[in-house]
């Protein structure tokens, strides 16, 4: 069977087969490029490093979870969608299961929010993916066993670490616990996963499977310090407890995905690590949550900035959103944990003009009060979301650019004298989101900012843009717009 690479940011997959690339699953009936609903979720399931997240990895064809030897690395459930042999399934891997706990610590608070997330999962879950260690059999291993008698029906027993025939003669101890079959594979190397996929699809049920037509979701990223509320929102918004709500900063690893409807749209929300400054960024996981929620903003739409309203602005919030605009992203400044703080709109006109003085290039970008805890201004925020995405993918015919574009330089012409003299000749818009436009200019190199910034503020207030950074480029042309040829 040839074999095939896709290659990710973080580091090149081996692909199995053919399939795993193609658009379409020839005999399955499902297209990678379609959106699905209603799927079966498969639950990767066990105690800490046992490679739950490396499998979670080698089934999606990317690295989407962090994967590193420290014990307990996962603690909010990831889910995606994952196709396995041409079918779509929702694939979620889940915290390890911790027995040993120290007392009175805050990491014991945070070991037993993961479990009771791991349970939770299991509640819900089609096919619970059990994966063991090839080492000893521990009292965490037992202990779980235990606890998924009541879904033993819907559970698959993996032994991972078994590459080459490694430990085998051990990890068929595992079958004294009364599995009906055993899986000995590896999630690094790729031993018998392919056996491990054929199972995992025998046992789910696909029939209310159902094609979602609801179009492109709405990409929203929030983003901000730690403990700002990103968690809580991120509840809020998606009516679950995906995400775990803690004090101890630094709780979120992962970029943790869920999605809702609102006003008869899709949305997709992205929660992400608190980003705090590099040089308090001690720790490789905490580097690699910072980065994971960093690149989030390639996928995003519309960044929600969540800025506590106890602490104020920080030069970190300030960082956030140089990223987010600088990528062309829709940014809401989201003033959390309102409801702690003075109400009324003087207090509100206060807290934004704080923000516009520290933010004064983003002038453009809505500032709303907000409560994640309570619910609170949650109906404003998603409007202006769906505003703000609109816009994003707003096209303006070249006809209609070109005739503001004269209008705009009529109403404030280029300087006069030989040496700042320039000519407008024609725009274009290159993309959207992000938002680009182009201008041919005789002396691109004369223009000035000030006369660069009045173009884009026109081009906001007059063509729908206000709520969205607009990029704009200059280029050398001595051709008219009537003269040019076609772009």
């Amino acid at each position: 069977m040839s074999k095939k690479f896709l290659k990710d940011d973080d580091e090149m997959l081996e692909l199995e087969s053919p399939e795993d690339v193609s658009g379409d699953f020839e005999g399955t009936g499902y297209s990678r490029d379609k959106k699905y609903r209603n799927l079966p979720l498969v639950v990767i399931a066990g105690r800490p490093n046992v490679g739950k997240s490396t499998l979670f990895n080698r089934l999606l064809h990317r690295r989407r979870a962090i994967t590193d030897p420290t014990p307990g690395v996962t603690r909010d459930p990831i889910q995606e969608t994952a196709f396995i042999n041409g079918y779509p399934v929702d694939l979620m891997d889940t915290g390890g299961f911790k027995l040993d706990r120290a007392a009175g610590t805050m990491e014991a608070v945070m070991d037993e929010l993961v479990v009771e997330q791991s349970l939770r999962a299991l509640e819900k879950a089609d096919v619970i993916l059990l994966l063991l260690d090839a080492g000893l059999i521990t009292g965490e291993d037992e202990e779980f066993i235990t606890l998924l008698r009541p879904y033993w029906k819907k559970v698959i027993a993996a032994v991972n670490k078994t590459e080459g025939g490694r430990l085998e003669e051990e990890a068929w101890n595992y079958m004294r616990f009364g599995f009906e079959s055993l899986l000995l594979i590896s999630a690094e190397h790729g031993d018998r996963i392919s056996e491990l996929k054929e199972q995992l699809i025998s046992r789910l049920d696909f029939s209310k499977v159902e094609e979602d037509e609801g179009g492109e979701p709405v990409r929203i990223a929030i983003m901000g310090k730690p403990n700002t509320g990103k968690s809580t929102l991120a509840n809020r918004l998606t009516h679950t407890e995906a995400s775990i709500v803690c004090d101890y900063a630094g709780t979120t690893r992962d970029v943790v995905e869920g999605n809702f409807v609102y006003n008869g749209r899709n949305f997709q929300v992205l929660d992400t690590a608190g980003i705090r400054r590099k040089a308090r960024v001690k720790e490789n996981i905490e580097y690699y949550s910072v980065n994971r929620a960093i690149k989030t903003l390639n996928r995003a739409e519309v960044v929600f900035l969540l800025i506590d309203a106890q602490e104020g602005l920080a030069e970190q919030d300030k960082k956030i959103a140089a990223l987010a605009h600088d990528r062309g992203c829709g940014v809401i400044f989201a003033l959390n944990k309102w409801d702690t703080q003075e109400q009324g709109r003087k207090a509100l006109r206060k807290a934004e003009e704080n923000i516009r003085i520290m933010f004064g290039h983003m002038g453009y970008a809505p500032v709303i009060a907000i409560s994640a805890l309570e619910g609170k201004g949650m109906q404003e925020l998603l409007n202006t979301a769906l505003e703000m995405q609109a816009q994003l993918h707003r096209k303006i015919d070249t006809a209609t650019l070109n005739l503001a574009l004269k209008d705009w330089v009529a109403a404030y012409p280029p300087p006069a004298s030989r040496t700042a003299h320039f000519k407008m000749r024609y725009m274009v818009q290159t993309s959207s989101n992000p938002v680009r436009f182009l201008i041919f200019a005789s002396r691109p190199e004369v223009v000035s900012d000030s006369y660069l910034a009045y173009i884009k503020n026109k081009i906001r207030s007059d063509l729908g843009f206000d709520k969205i950074p607009v990029m704009l480029e200059l280029k050398a042309s001595r051709k008219k717009w009537e003269d040019r040829e076609k772009f």
